[in-house]
């Protein structure tokens, strides 16, 4: 759920970043990468994320030392810093965690409109559901 609070006007995320998840078309727009800390995560690709996997290593110092499971000495780049950069709208220094769906987003809208939408769909899922359980009896 958090993925579709991102494209929110409330959410504080530079604009850039939200533009990340509007701009994803599609879900080959979404990639699995290995952090430096050892644990997978979903990502939107970028040029970040292109110049990672190519094994090219974004020089760094090591201000946060913040887990032990990162060699920040062996990594290619510092997670700490590059979810920074991205919430900052730096992307080319960054990149953006994203849900599996996040190519579905295609606008900025109010938490208040969002709250409206699930709803709405909320409605339609139990309405198609009871249906469905109808034609079962």
């Amino acid at each position: 759920m958090a993925t579709r609070f991102v494209t929110t006007f409330e959410c504080d995320a530079s604009d850039e970043f939200k533009e990340a998840y509007i701009n994803c078309n599609n879900k080959d727009d979404i990639v699995i990468i290995e952090s430096p800390v050892g644990m997978p995560g979903r990502a939107i690709r970028n040029r970040f994320i292109e110049d990672i996997s190519l094994g090219i290593k974004k020089p760094f110092k090591c201000p946060w030392k913040c887990l032990k499971t990162c060699d920040f000495t062996k990594s290619k780049y510092c997670i700490a810093l590059a979810l920074t950069n991205a919430k900052l709208g730096n992307l080319d220094e960054g990149f953006v965690f994203a849900g599996a769906n996040a190519y579905l987003s295609n606008k900025i809208i109010s938490v208040k409109k969002l709250i409206e939408e699930l709803s709405k769909e909320y409605e339609i899922a139990v309405l198609n559901e009871t249906k469905l359980s109808n034609v079962r009896l």
